[in-house]
This record gives structure tokens, sequence and C-alpha cells, in this order.
């Protein structure tokens, strides 16, 4: 699955940075770049909708039946269906609009959010796409950090034995594997 993968260990913990495919990922939860609404989109968003099958859009519009919007910062929790991983995080980040609207702590808290439901459902290990940074238009080098630190802060205090940054190509891995190599 992942031409490149490497290791940080963090306390008993690992952060993983990798290249690869989101949607082939064998940890307990994979985590969506999703939109408010819960809808499938393109990006990783439609990647992972469509692997997941189709039982995913019914427990999606359930959550939004139930709760409403999931606003950005936000984060709610499906099955996995079709994926091999046994649950899909739904994460909302901010939309970029020049970094004066709080779109960091909005990042940061989408961040949390997942880390909070792998803790809430005892999960070990999830898997995290760059949120907020196709679409939504968030600047990887302002992104990375805030991802990277809250990651490696969940690892740390136990929510999670494993945070997983998974890219796509290869320039998104080399851009993240040089920030985390800065940060920790």
């Amino acid at each position: 699955m992942n031409q490149h993968n490497t290791p940080v260990s963090i306390g008993l913990g690992e952060l993983r940075i990798m290249q690869g495919d989101i949607t082939a990922c064998v940890t307990d939860a994979v985590v969506n770049a999703a939109n408010a609404m819960l809808a499938g989109g393109g990006g990783v968003d439609g990647a992972i909708h469509a692997a997941a099958g189709p039982a995913l859009p019914p427990a999606c519009r359930a959550i939004i039946a139930a709760r409403g919007r999931v606003e950005a910062g936000s984060a709610a929790i499906t099955p996995g269906f079709g994926l091999a991983a046994r649950f899909i995080i739904h994460a909302v980040g901010p939309i970029w609009h020049g970094g004066e609207r709080g779109e960091a702590e909005e990042l940061a808290s989408a961040y949390r959010a997942c880390l909070a439901l792998c803790r809430e459902q005892a999960l070990e290990s999830v898997a995290f796409p760059a949120i907020s940074c196709g679409a939504y238009g968030y600047p990887v080098e302002l992104a990375a950090p805030i991802a990277l630190n809250e990651l490696a802060k969940g690892v740390s205090e136990g929510w999670v034995k494993q945070a997983w940054m998974v890219l796509y190509s290869q320039d998104a891995y080399q851009t993240w594997l040089g920030i985390a190599r800065q940060i920790l």
C-alpha cells in the first residue's frame, strides 16, 4: 500500500507519516475529510465514500437527521462498511479564508475531535488525511504543524497508540515529512 512510511516514536505510541491510499489502511479507523452534510464529494471524501460502498450514505444521512450539520472543528463516526478499517471518522475542517476567521483553532479542533472519538471507542490506530488541505484550500505549510502537533499530543496522552498521517502523492508526503522533521 505505501511507497514510503516514516515512523516517529512518541512515548509508548507512534506517529507515522506515510504515502499511500487511505482507503486501503488497515487501522481501527480512517478519518474522512468530510463536508458539513457528510454528503460525499471529491478527493479523499469521494474516495472513502466509493470504497466504503452503498451503506455509507444512509448512515451519514442518519447522523445529519439526528444532530444536524457537522460544524467545522467537529467529527462524527460511522462503521467502516467496505473499508478494511472498522470505523470512519468524518471530520469537518475549516474552509481557508486567509487565516483571520479562526481557521487554525477549527483545524486543531477537528483533529482533537477525531482523537476524542478514538478514545471514546477504545480504538488503538487511526489514519488521517490532510484535513482541509484539498478543496478547502488550507495552506499545507500552515496546516501540517497544527495537525502533527495535535496527533503527537493525542499519541503522547494515550488517546491512540498509532496515528498515521497518510498523504496520497509523493510531493505531499515529502512536504509533510519535512515539516514533521522540523517540529517533532
